[in-house]
């Protein structure tokens, strides 16, 4: 036991284990500035010059996706294999299924997520990553499609591809050349291309995005319809138009919308009374006793339907400068009511 003890004290003190101390506390704001716009300027540039490489190879990797009756599996090791993981997403939310596969769990079993149907995109800069290597040839055989992408058109793994978009960089952002920076970004970027690309052959448009991304704030918009949001049934407020005032603001009282609807013997809405109604009457001193609903009730109130989007109701509460919607139906009869506190709720607005 003395004896571990004595070995762990000694790997402790060991010089390798000590951080280098840093020799400053504040980095020289012109040298860190002047780093940053080179940095920026060294990943643009290799951005802009994907844009002459593409040609036959890109179009051939939408169209292998496009006729794909499986799904995109993506593949990389290290900074690519974080870059896969983000295409893959893109691709995914998209229009386009996809999922990300570590090559390393791959060739341990995961290769079984991959079907004939399917396509790989394997992402190498050098495009020799051996765990890639390792998979493809399995891949190529069972029949599943591959797109490469690589710095590297002359490697093992763009030599096997169906299609292969050259990805490469002039030079690292890193002053070592050696860190993925532009690489990294370069690929992304090659990656975000193929998304749009395939987005727009599909024909995907806002309401696709909001399906897959309910939780969203778009989603929201897009997939949210009045029905959703309404009050229904009884907690609707609505009085018959031989309702007295004293009724209505019962019935106001009572629903707590902020207004009361008035409705015909057939149940259609054909006005309204709002707290800001009741408000101005009190200030122009008007007398309220013996009052029926329909003397200071707002005729022909707009209303709209409940199939609408809910941020359509917004726009138009916002565009007429009103708080509270009827909801009725295509024979005016009322079947809802909400508020702009009901929107909010919903995360509508």
């Amino acid at each position: 036991m003395s004896g571990f003890v004595i070995l762990a004290a000694q790997f402790n003190r060991s010089p390798a284990m000590t951080p280098t101390a840093p020799t400053n506390n504040a980095a020289d704001p012109v040298k860190a500035l002047a780093t940053a716009h080179r940095v920026l300027a060294i990943e643009a540039a290799a951005v802009s010059a994907l844009e002459a490489r593409l040609g036959d190879d890109f179009v051939r990797a939408t169209n292998l996706i496009l006729a794909s009756r499986g799904r995109v599996v993506v593949s990389g090791m290290g900074k690519s294999g974080h870059i896969g993981r983000k295409i893959a997403a893109t691709l995914a939310s998209t229009g386009t299924p996809s999922f990300f596969v570590h090559p390393g769990e791959a060739s341990h079993g995961d290769l079984g997520m991959i079907q004939p149907h399917d396509v790989l995109i394997a992402i190498s800069n050098s495009g020799t990553a051996e765990e890639l290597l390792v998979i493809v040839p399995l891949v190529k055989r069972m029949g599943a499609g591959l797109i490469a992408m690589t710095g590297k058109p002359d490697s093992p793994l763009a030599r096997l591809a169906d299609a292969h978009l050259d990805t490469g960089v002039a030079e690292e952002a890193c002053p070592l050349n050696l860190a993925p920076t532009a690489s990294t970004t370069a690929t992304l970027a090659m990656g975000d291309a193929l998304a749009v690309a395939l987005l727009e052959a599909r024909g995907f448009g806002p309401e696709d995005f909001a399906r897959s991304h309910p939780g969203g704030a778009l989603g929201r918009r897009l997939l949210t319809h009045v029905r959703d949001i309404m009050r229904s049934g009884d907690a609707i407020p609505q009085v018959p138009e031989s309702a007295s005032f004293a009724e209505a603001l019962l019935e106001m009282s009572r629903k707590g919308l902020g207004m009361t609807a008035v409705v015909d013997a057939a149940g259609r809405a054909i006005g309204i009374f709002t707290d800001g109604d009741l408000r101005r009457l009190l200030e122009r001193g008007t007398d309220i006793k013996g009052l029926k609903i329909t003397e200071v009730m707002h005729r022909n109130p707009r209303g709209i339907g409940p199939d609408a989007l809910a941020v359509e109701a917004a726009e138009m509460m916002d565009r007429h400068r009103i708080s509270q919607v009827l909801v009725v139906d295509a024979k005016q009869q009322l079947v809802g009511a909400f508020n702009t506190l009901d929107l909010m709720n919903a995360k509508v607005i």
